[in-house]
């Protein structure tokens, strides 16, 4: 959620890359230089003398994958020869430290989305001031990645994809959040009125956190469906880049008032955590830092890692953290609580540690019985669509990757139903939000040249166990609000941006699509802040449709969403105009796999040879034994699309979207 559409800003959102199988390499749209797929997804651009720059080195390996070359037999990965190998493929099993380490790297990757998404949620569920709570938030959300995690490898897609948690379900709770009937009580917001134990506080939070997990779980069922039915393809056939580019953007732009209030407790600690994280990811991203390490062949040696690239937002957080904890031993910072800066201190909440516990064991209902809000449920939905559309690109950005042949349909359609038992999971265990596919860690493979799934399955484990441990999620509560404003400063603004990056497929010299694209993005600011002001204006005399209603539209992305699909889908335009063709491109099967199908989206444990017994298995769209035609076979076909290239056009297509 990560890539052409944010380069260089690893573990910080959730990107998706919708790669051709068989075009031309890569180009960037500002320095119209050739880039690699490893570099469009959120992994380290090409140097000057055109060399990969290698997170780490794989040493004592002698087998190496080929990666899939386009029809000119020149390697879309490297501009060298051996850039082009994976040491490990998807189906290939390293070495057990190997796995456990780059399990760990991956895990770290996708750290910054994922811890982001409770902080921002403890302000809608009012819980700014309950630390605790806070980190058995965190907990849950780490653990119930790490399970859907374990779920989509094994049964899902079964490529290397990491699960976490989504912003685009991010939008749509902060609406249903914000309605009168649920905004927080101004005792809650003052942190000396604060019992964080009293029955009375337990209700606020609990009553609003119930509803979310009931709205997800309803919300979910409906991925469920369209995965496990098939009618994910139906689904793709109407969404272009005029459809996704503002849908992403006003994710972003939404929530510039999240990001602007945490960074303004102290605007100074938020510009060091910003430029730290811009600085470690945009200039010294080339930089190799030595290491220590053994293998059998060279014994003790060093190796050059570069950390830059790899956790940036990591490396950002905790320096500025640091900086922080020193300030306040020191007092610099004020330590009366109404004096400006006050929440950058580190102590504020020193006491989580101490209450939290050391093993915690997250399960379903631990918040209390779920309740469904109708209006929570459209609002989810409309973050569900989202979610699926770019994971769909995730797959095939992984499976490039990965060494591994396009996914085909059947594997598709398991994924995304997988998700959203996933999502249904979340709900249960009361994590306020859903999970999805990320693309850090598919960044994270084009660095590492390791592709199996076998490392994924570890950082699943790895997210189970630092999800159980209750001290590590209190950890993270101490983070001062001004570190994470920072790191929100950062985040936010390059997913408005990704967003805003699809329009580099679709011909924005057409009035057509300006006009679309400028309607979209306007009404999605201007009808959600009416709205937002004017709460009592919508009155049809249904309570049901009026909740529904103000949900949605206070929702930007759903605004801006719904007209860009509406007007791109109805006002006359080619489809090489609207994007279309790239979009279908990008789907399309390759014609030189480098391992069987069956190999890699087969489902485990036998069960694939008990199908393959069942004559019904075929009509199954999730199944294996699934067969359909090569025409059919990417789940994003168009009947009576032209695919066909234009001359003299360079139609390398990655339509990509973003929600962390």
């Amino acid at each position: 959620m990560q890539n052409s559409v944010a380069h260089q800003l690893d573990g910080t959102f959730k990107t998706v890359s919708f790669i051709s199988s068989e075009e031309c390499p890569l180009r960037d749209p500002i320095e119209n230089s050739t880039l690699s797929p490893a570099s469009t997804i959120m992994a380290p651009e090409k140097t000057s003398d055109g060399l990969d720059n290698y997170a780490f080195t794989v040493d004592g390996v002698d087998h190496f994958c080929e990666l899939p070359e386009n029809k000119n037999g020149s390697d879309n990965f490297s501009e060298e020869g051996d850039g082009s190998k994976l040491a490990y493929c998807v189906t290939d099993i390293p070495p057990w430290y190997l796995c456990i380490f780059l399990g760990i790297q991956h895990y770290l990757t996708a750290f910054g989305g994922i811890i982001a998404i409770p902080l921002i949620l403890s302000q809608g569920l009012c819980l700014q001031h309950d630390s605790l709570t806070q980190s058995h938030l965190i907990s849950t959300i780490f653990f119930v990645s790490g399970v859907c995690t374990l779920l989509q490898v094994t049964f899902g897609v079964r490529l290397p994809i990491l699960q976490g948690g989504t912003f685009t379900l991010l939008s749509p709770t902060m609406a249903l959040l914000s309605m009168p009937e649920w905004t927080c009580p101004a005792w809650t917001q003052n942190a000396s009125l604060v019992n964080t134990s009293s029955h009375e506080f337990i209700n606020v939070w609990q009553s609003r956190m119930q509803v979310l997990q009931g709205s997800i779980m309803v919300g979910s069922l409906f991925q469920v469906l369209v995965g496990f039915s098939g009618l994910i393809g139906l689904v793709m056939r109407f969404i272009g880049p005029l459809t996704i580019a503002p849908t992403i953007s006003l994710i972003g732009l939404s929530l510039f008032d999240s990001a602007g209030m945490n960074a303004g407790h102290h605007w100074g600690i938020s510009s060091m955590t910003t430029c730290l994280i811009v600085f470690f990811s945009q200039y010294l991203r080339h930089i190799s830092i030595p290491f220590p390490k053994y293998s059998k062949a060279k014994k003790f040696h060093t190796s050059r890692i570069y950390i830059f690239q790899i956790l940036p937002v990591l490396l950002g957080i905790t320096l500025s953290w640091l900086i922080c904890y020193l300030l306040t031993i020191y007092n610099v910072l004020p330590s009366d609580p109404d004096k400006y800066g006050y929440l950058a201190r580190t102590d504020i909440k020193g006491d989580v540690m101490g209450r939290a516990p050391w093993f915690r064991f997250p399960y379903p209902g631990q918040w209390g019985v779920p309740t469904v809000s109708l209006a929570g449920v459209f609002g989810i939905l409309a973050g569900v669509i989202s979610s699926m559309i770019e994971s769909v690109g995730d797959y095939h950005a992984c499976a490039r990757l990965s060494g591994a042949p396009p996914p085909p349909r059947h594997a598709v359609n398991r994924g995304i139903g997988i998700e959203g038992i996933g999502c249904l999971l979340a709900g249960a265990w009361g994590t306020g939000n859903g999970t999805t596919s990320y693309s850090e860690n598919i960044g994270a493979l084009g660095i590492t040249k390791v592709g199996s799934r076998m490392v994924i399955v570890c950082s699943g484990f790895v997210m189970i166990i630092m999800g159980i441990f209750g001290k590590i999620g209190a950890i993270f509560t101490t983070i001062p609000t001004p570190v994470i404003g920072g790191m929100f400063l950062v985040m936010f603004g390059v997913i408005m941006a990704a967003g805003v990056s699809n329009l580099q497929y679709t011909d924005m010299n057409s009035s057509r699509n300006i006009f679309i694209f400028g309607f979209s993005m306007f009404t999605g600011l201007a009808i959600p802040n009416w709205i937002m002001k004017n709460p009592t204006s919508i009155a049809t005399g249904v309570v049901e449709l009026d909740h529904v209603l103000q949900v949605l539209l206070t929702t930007s992305m759903f605004v801006g969403g719904f007209f860009g699909f509406l007007l791109d889908n109805t006002i006359p335009g080619t489809k090489r105009e609207r994007g279309i063709i790239a979009w279908n491109n990008a789907h399309q099967n390759e014609s030189d796999n480098t391992l069987e199908s069956d190999d890699v989206y087969g489902l485990p444990f036998g069960i694939n040879s008990c199908l393959s017994s069942f004559t019904w298995t075929k009509y199954v769209p999730f199944c294996p034994t699934h067969k359909v035609s090569r025409q059919d076979e990417a789940p994003s076909s168009l009947d009576s699309l032209d695919t066909k290239p234009e001359p003299n056009k360079d139609d390398t297509h990655i339509i990509a979207g973003v929600a962390l």
